[in-house]
């Protein structure tokens, strides 16, 4: 009686998974085994491409182009004089000044970073003696929105301000450390002149001109670094990168132990599995039937374990916020944004990793089931 193709494949699946499951031990060491490797390769991927995509949408509506003012190499205040000469620059839709400074806390021993929101921000306005706090700010001082909130100025005088409000962990990757205060509040709380700014922000008219504009401003300040939000983008996804290259090499050792494992077991084959191909050639396989049952078990086991692999890693990072990874490539030192990350995968990356797992296992059975199955099977039984 003649089977289809499709008929002969489904039998030659039925029939790799019954032996499969005579060999149950062997084959549940090389799963668990083969699920941790994608696991690890799976989270390190997932993670690092969702907060670079995070940063890069939190970074969106970050200035076109921010100025500073250097003295001897060093970042230095702006004066108020340099807003009149970049301010009527054609192509300029907006110039205006930052105040934004680090303050130690003793207390929780970590650094935040005060800021007078911008003037655009009307949802951000504070009056003389209020505060918006970040997420980690507030989980650090255990403070709640109408507490009162003391900071000790670098002067030695404290500065007490009413908690308006605690922004939402939304945006905690980039607001997590965030203090922010009114700009009396801020000059007084540093003791700065009414004149100087931290920086300067420039927001353009079109995109393609902010080359044009970044050169006429180094033309009339001589003095000024110029940073556009593709620089900074840039610095992310260089910094990122590097933290995942690291973590990836330190993991490098563990990966190549338990692939070699993976594959001296996977290409081995048992005095089990020598007689079963024996037994078949006997009764009168073929090769190519050997072949391909051999081929499906290995794409069975290999498959199922990147499926489990890929799925569990997307629950450790999207669902359960990568608590193995955070600490590294997160990078914070006190203050860990508390947030969980909306899912972002990157097919190429995933494809890439289906192929350099899934592949190598298969053709690496291929090569001990062909010599064994064109030997002759009274020898092969020996």
């Amino acid at each position: 009686m003649t089977h289809s193709p499709l008929r002969r494949q489904l039998n030659l699946i039925d029939f790799t998974l019954a032996a499969m499951r005579r060999r149950l031990g062997r084959n549940a060491i090389l799963f668990v085994v083969y699920v941790l490797v994608i696991f690890l390769l799976a989270s390190v991927m997932f993670f690092s491409h969702a907060i670079r995509r995070e940063a890069s949408v939190m970074l969106a509506d970050a200035p076109e182009i921010t100025i500073q003012h250097l003295v001897m190499g060093r970042h230095d205040l702006v004066p108020l004089s340099y807003l009149d000469k970049i301010g009527k620059i054609r192509g300029v839709r907006s110039a205006e000044g930052r105040l934004w400074g680090y303050y130690y806390d003793r207390g929780t021993k970590a650094n935040y970073t005060l800021m007078v929101p911008g003037k655009n921000a009307t949802n951000l306005k504070l009056e003389e003696g209020q505060t918006i706090l970040g997420e980690g700010v507030a989980r650090l001082r255990k403070a709640q929105k109408g507490r009162i909130l003391a900071l000790s100025s670098p002067t030695g005088k404290p500065l007490v301000m009413r908690i308006k409000d605690i922004l939402t962990s939304d945006s905690a990757l980039v607001t997590s450390d965030l203090v922010l205060v009114s700009e009396a509040d801020f000059r007084k709380f540093f003791n700065l002149p009414q004149d100087v700014y931290t920086d300067l922000v420039l927001s353009v008219r079109n995109q393609r001109e902010v080359a044009t504009i970044v050169g006429k401003v180094s033309y009339r300040l001589p003095d000024a670094r110029i940073v556009t939000r593709s620089d900074v983008l840039r610095t992310y996804e260089a910094i990122f990168s590097w933290r995942e290259g690291l973590l990836l090499a330190l993991l490098g050792t563990s990966i190549i132990a338990f692939t070699i494992f993976v594959f001296d077991k996977a290409s081995g084959l048992s005095g089990e599995e020598r007689r079963e191909i024996g037994i078949l050639k006997a009764i009168g396989w073929d090769t190519g039937d050997i072949l391909a049952m051999k081929v499906w078990e290995a794409a069975l086991l290999s498959g199922l374990s990147f499926l489990t692999g890929t799925l569990t890693a997307y629950a450790h990072v999207f669902l359960f916020d990568a608590g193995l990874l955070k600490p590294v490539l997160q990078g914070w030192g006190v203050l860990y944004p508390d947030f969980t990350l909306p899912p972002a995968i990157d097919g190429l990356q995933l494809a890439t990793l289906a192929f350099f797992t899934i592949v190598p296992f298969t053709a690496a059975t291929i090569v001990p089931i062909w010599r064994a199955a064109i030997t002759d099977p009274e020898q092969v039984m020996r």
